[in-house]
């Protein structure tokens, strides 16, 4: 018993220390931004800006077809830059137990279904909720286009999406903590 002082250590750490752990630990992952997916995500976030900042610079609140298109363009670009965020600064590796390739290619199915509806929507919409050559109607119609893109650019996520899911080119353990990305 006599011994016992001695073998016990007395080494503490400052808080300073363990701050700073935790702040390194979010550093942006590079390799991301310039993967199929993270270029993808970057294309849609500027595509899905510009068709609901398109939409909302007309009277849209007078026709229930540009609220529909506002709602679908809005929602789908917030949960972009949340999935974007997540991605970037590999937040989705510390909630492992979620199946993120999976959930992506959920999110970017849903979101392609979706896009469908409201480039549906609003093609069909300009003519009739505007005259041809003015403002609004070249603002709609743009609109329409952009959304068309952002359509085909969550249809490519989609794909993407399924081929990290099913662990194409990649073994199923490394996928899933990698994030599936190419």
């Amino acid at each position: 018993m006599a011994e016992f002082p001695s073998k016990v250590s007395t080494r503490t750490s400052s808080p300073a220390q363990g701050a700073g752990a935790s702040v390194s630990a979010l550093r942006p992952d590079l390799g991301f931004v310039r993967s199929s997916l993270g270029v993808l995500m970057l294309l849609q976030l500027a595509l899905g800006l510009l068709v609901w900042a398109l939409i909302a610079d007309t009277p849209y609140h007078l026709y229930p077809a540009y609220g529909w298109v506002m709602f679908v363009a809005v929602v789908l670009w917030l949960v972009t830059i949340v999935f974007f965020i997540l991605y970037l600064f590999q937040l989705y590796m510390k909630l492992y137990m979620l199946p993120w390739p999976l959930l992506l290619m959920i999110f970017n199915t849903g979101a392609t279904v979706l896009y469908i509806t409201a480039f549906i929507t609003c093609s069909a919409a300009v003519d009739q909720t505007s005259l041809k050559g003015t403002r609004p109607y070249n603002q709609r119609a743009a609109a329409s286009f952009f959304s068309c893109l952002e359509m085909i650019a969550y249809g490519l996520s989609a794909y993407f999406s399924f081929q990290a899911w099913r662990g194409v080119g990649s073994n199923a353990a490394t996928s899933q903590m990698a994030g599936g990305y190419t």
